[in-house]
């Protein structure tokens, strides 16, 4: 399974490296995450600077695909060129976005007709371009999920893992990142916040 978060220049450093994180955790020899970027470098919003593991191209030939948020992406959505280059299609893929990720599926119309989750600061403007947000951390529609608030990233990280290798899967990632003395609880609200997402098979 090949998996790629896109990570544009003024990226949030927790939204791309948790889930980065969390993904990892699969581990099998065909799971492969990667940093997705339109350039070789991009810089976060607080000054690290990443090396792309992939190009948009590749990440649009993903399995699945998460959208990470940052100061510049409404730069992003505004650039014609760049917004070309993400060939993604919920028919063939997972999709997922984080805050102003969010933004990026909703110009690329993958949001149509269905409500999203995004941060309260880019909520107007995903607004804006006709999607119903709703004050929760994660929501799906098929195989297209958004998440809201930097630390919903584990729950995307949780669902595609839940979608693509198994709930037990998604419950040891967790459970391996989740505090100590505090696992229990972090696997179950992360469960609680998928579980109505997943389909049937995946849950059982």
């Amino acid at each position: 399974m090949r998996i790629a978060i896109l990570t544009f220049e003024g990226f949030n450093e927790l939204d791309s490296l948790i889930a980065l994180g969390i993904l990892n955790r699969v581990k099998k020899p065909d799971w492969q995450v990667s940093i997705a970027s339109p350039a070789a470098q991009v810089r976060s919003m607080n000054g690290v600077v990443l090396e792309a593991q992939a190009s948009l191209q590749e990440a649009s030939q993903a399995d699945a695909v998460l959208v990470g948020s940052g100061m510049l992406t409404r730069e992003v959505v505004a650039d014609p060129a760049l917004m070309s280059q993400l060939q993604l299609d919920p028919e063939r893929q997972l999709l997922g976005a984080q805050c102003s990720g969010t933004l990026i599926l909703a110009k690329l119309g993958l949001l149509q007709g269905v409500p999203a989750c995004t941060d309260l600061t880019t909520k107007p403007w995903v607004e804006e371009a006709g999607v119903q947000i709703v004050n929760q951390p994660f929501i799906a529609n098929g195989n297209v999920a958004t998440a809201g608030g930097c630390l919903a990233s584990q729950y995307l990280a949780a669902w595609v893992i839940a979608r693509l290798e198994g709930i037990e899967a998604a419950r040891s990632a967790m459970h391996y990142v989740a505090p100590v003395g505090e696992k229990d609880e972090y696997v179950e609200r992360a469960m609680r916040n998928i579980a109505p997402y997943l389909e049937p098979a995946t849950v059982a």
